[in-house]
């Protein structure tokens, strides 16, 4: 299995034995020894995944890359955080998915009603499986637990990935902008509920539904 790790907070190094993972196209800066690079229709699902990501609008373009050495990959100076899988799900916005092993498994994932990015609709990818994912954001990352005592209300424009056993739900609501006088439609939440984690960045996305 390759190695994940991370050079300084916005570049991942991954060693590879003759291994494969799956990055995010064209975010490869450089490699040393002999690596092969070869473009995944579909986001690695083939025609069934890319027939389903088209009709989602869930856009996830996917290389696979393989062989004897360290490629090293960035996008945008984003952060880049390490989520470890054992067994269970992760799921993450496709334009924060930078890198996963390749015996993880993605897919794309109805989620309800809700405000999400520009793009991505009602869907969102997921990865499941036992292996590494390296997911970006804009600016350091937070991990937030959710507890069944204490649910979680998250900006969609903030939102990046959540995993465990936990159920979302799409709610109108106000953020701090609508306060200060700044937003100019409904503003939306995600609602969080179960036991788990969730992934947000100090930063919004332009998002569908409304100022959020």
């Amino acid at each position: 299995m390759a190695t994940f790790r991370l050079q300084g907070s916005k570049v991942l190094a991954v060693d590879m034995t003759g291994d494969a993972v799956k990055a995010k196209n064209g975010s490869m800066v450089a490699y040393d020894g002999q690596m092969a690079f070869k473009k995944m229709s579909g986001g690695g699902e083939g025609l069934r995944g890319m027939v389903t990501r088209r009709l989602t609008g869930e856009q996830m373009e996917l290389m696979e890359v393989k062989g004897q050495g360290t490629c090293w990959f960035a996008d945008r100076a984003s952060e880049i955080n390490l989520v470890s899988l054992h067994g269970d799900k992760l799921w993450v916005e496709a334009s924060n998915l930078l890198c996963t092993d390749a015996g993880l498994r993605t897919g794309t994932s109805f989620t309800g009603l809700r405000g999400g990015a520009t793009g991505n609709g009602l869907f969102t990818t997921t990865v499941e499986g036992s292996g590494q994912v390296a997911i970006m954001s804009d600016g350091p990352a937070v991990v937030l637990r959710v507890t069944p005592q204490y649910p979680l209300a998250v900006d969609p424009g903030a939102y990046i990935a959540h995993q465990g056993n936990v159920q979302q739900h799409f709610q109108s609501g106000v953020t701090f902008r609508t306060f200060m006088g700044e937003g100019g439609g409904e503003a939306f939440q995600i609602r969080f509920e179960g036991d788990g984690l969730v992934y947000v960045q100090p930063s919004e996305r332009n998002t569908v539904g409304g100022d959020v």
